[in-house]
């Protein structure tokens, strides 16, 4: 399995590169806004990578972050849901807007996407929803774990340029496992630190499970 993948890009495609690592060419998939937030020809990437096996074909997928990836691990489990519907709806709303639209149950938000139908995304909201906790959990990007060096990375020499993590989440993480002590259903729980978060995107923990806690209150 290829988890990583260091190198050149050689061209770009409306849907994919072909990156040189080290005189190989390694064709690689990504939503669209993916391909957005990459460098241009010649220019050096890095991406976590997932490994499409079939009988009649091997497609290699790339990520910026490691949520992308997984919340794409995840898409891709729901029946109807391929390859392409998943970078289908992550190029519409992005890892953390995946995130927050199952974690509300947003099935309109997630059938935005092109090629997704009502149903289908229905289907998304309703399998996805109590997988959101743990993927919101999830923090790290590219250039974050470069330093470790996985059996399974193919790299080539790059000039290493930290980003930023995601705002706060830790902080949500920590907000979702302080409701699930309190007896909130994992969905409920996910759904209410993802509203606070995004009113809220620099808010400490104690400040999240607060506005939390207001929104699952009792309505009436």
């Amino acid at each position: 399995m290829i988890g990583k993948i260091t190198g050149r890009i050689e061209y770009r495609a409306p849907d994919h590169l072909l990156i040189d690592v080290r005189g190989i060419g390694y064709l690689v998939y990504c939503s669209e806004r993916t391909l957005a937030g990459l460098p241009g020809v010649g220019e050096v990437v890095a991406l976590y990578t997932e490994l499409l096996v079939r009988e009649d074909v091997l497609q290699l997928f790339g990520f910026q972050t490691l949520v992308e990836k997984e919340w794409h691990r995840l898409l891709t489990s729901v029946q109807g849901v391929g390859a392409k519907a998943s970078l289908a709806i992550l190029g519409a709303l992005g890892p953390d807007g995946v995130s927050r639209a199952i974690a509300l149950g947003d099935w309109n938000a997630v059938k935005v996407a092109k090629g997704v139908g009502p149903k289908i995304a229905q289907r998304v909201v309703l399998d996805l929803k109590d997988k959101a906790p743990g993927v919101m959990a999830m923090s790290g990007t590219m250039a974050e774990a470069l330093g470790e060096e996985p059996a399974d990375v193919i790299e080539a020499p790059v000039v290493r340029k930290p980003k930023a993590s995601a705002p706060n989440a830790s902080a949500q993480s920590e907000a979702l496992s302080a409701l699930g002590n309190l007896g909130y259903s994992p969905g409920d729980a996910a759904g209410a630190v993802a509203q606070a978060a995004g009113e809220m995107p620099d808010a400490e923990t104690p400040a999240l499970i607060r506005a939390a806690l207001k929104l699952l209150a009792p309505k009436g």
